[in-house]
């Protein structure tokens, strides 16, 4: 959860999920761009079929657009990336060849500062001080493009896990853990199947689309956050009435494929498996597969989180254990007929 993997970067926190999931999966592979796929080989498929469990591994950053004369960087965006909370947080620049350097958002005294608007300063009005000048900013190898993440670490308070980029790091850890209970249960999956951490969902949801045509699955099933709606400020009629504590949400989008949610709901049910119900959205790991190889049949779950795209996000511990008692549960549950029942067009 604290390695860093800005989008397009992330073969920190990749590689340290890589290697987890060298106990829990029999091969393990990049594909050229970062994404992370493991094969849960099967020792009674006699169909050939293909299932995926996937979550994606990039976190929302910055990126360094210019450096200023007094050595301030200018940034971009990079991702989901919120400017009203940057200013005043600390944060690491990673240069080209590794390097990490430690700076801060700057931002005017409340005693000098003007009213501004609700989103507060514009993305490229932000600046990152580094506590030197042009010159000490060049000794330290900084240059545009270099990325910018924020510091905060992985932690809990009271029944939530919170940090930055849970979403959807959460999703990439539930997905492994699901893959070690089955590796650890010696739980012979009637299909091959493939754990993926992909990349550079925040950005247009590119490592998706790039692993479903390398794998071409029968089936996705994916991990992500949805908004917990519980908290001040949140419009329930809007992002539907979902809770912490309350279970895991199963999304009612076009992509989410209704026999799957099926089989997921009655899953739920017999394993006592809390679960909640959301309109969803179309802006997730979903859309890569859903759209692939002429038509994937692809399904959705997801963690509820408070505070999303802040450096606080909030998953309840016992939502993260259901979601990873859900994954392992339904993919028990599937078989051959339902794959190829998927396939041949029965929703």
């Amino acid at each position: 959860m604290n390695a860093y993997s800005p989008t397009g970067q992330e073969s920190e926190g990749q590689a340290v999920w890589i290697e987890y999931m060298k106990d829990w999966s029999d091969e393990q592979h990049l594909d050229p761009y970062g994404t992370a796929y493991c094969l849960v080989k099967s020792n009674t498929d006699k169909h050939g079929h293909t299932v995926v469990i996937e979550a994606h591994a990039d976190e929302i950053a910055w990126m360094v657009s210019q450096i200023d004369s007094d050595g301030f960087l200018r940034v971009k965006r990079n991702g989901g990336s919120d400017n009203m909370i940057a200013p005043s947080k600390q944060v690491t620049v990673i240069t080209h060849d590794g390097r990490k350097h430690t700076g801060v958002f700057g931002y005017p005294a409340v005693h000098v500062r003007e009213k501004y608007t609700e989103m507060g300063l514009d993305q490229h009005d932000l600046w990152v001080d580094m506590g030197t000048d042009k010159e000490g900013v060049d000794k330290m190898g900084i240059e545009v493009g270099n990325m910018v993440v924020f510091n905060d670490e992985f932690g809990q308070v009271g029944d939530y896990y919170t940090g930055k980029a849970l979403d959807n790091k959460i999703g990439g850890y539930i997905i492994a853990e699901a893959a070690r209970r089955i590796k650890e249960n010696n739980i012979d999956l009637p299909f091959d199947l493939y754990v993926v951490n992909s990349v550079q969902e925040e950005v247009g949801l590119h490592g998706a689309k790039m692993i479903a045509q390398r794998l071409k699955p029968d089936f996705a099933f994916v991990h992500d956050v949805c908004h917990n709606t519980s908290t001040p400020k949140m419009n329930k009629a809007k992002d539907c009435d979902t809770k912490g504590g309350n279970g895991p949400v199963i999304e009612y989008t076009a992509q989410n494929h209704r026999m799957a949610i099926k089989l997921i709901r009655e899953t739920a049910n017999r394993n006592n498996i809390p679960l909640q119900l959301s309109i969803g959205s179309y802006g997730n790991d979903t859309m890569g597969f859903f759209l692939a190889n002429a038509g994937t049949p692809t399904a959705i779950v997801a963690t509820p989180l408070k505070y999303m795209h802040t450096t606080v996000e909030m998953a309840h511990v016992d939502d993260v254990e259901s979601a990873i008692n859900l994954f392992v549960e339904t993919l028990r549950e599937i078989d051959h007929d339902f794959l190829n029942e998927m396939k041949g067009g029965r929703v």
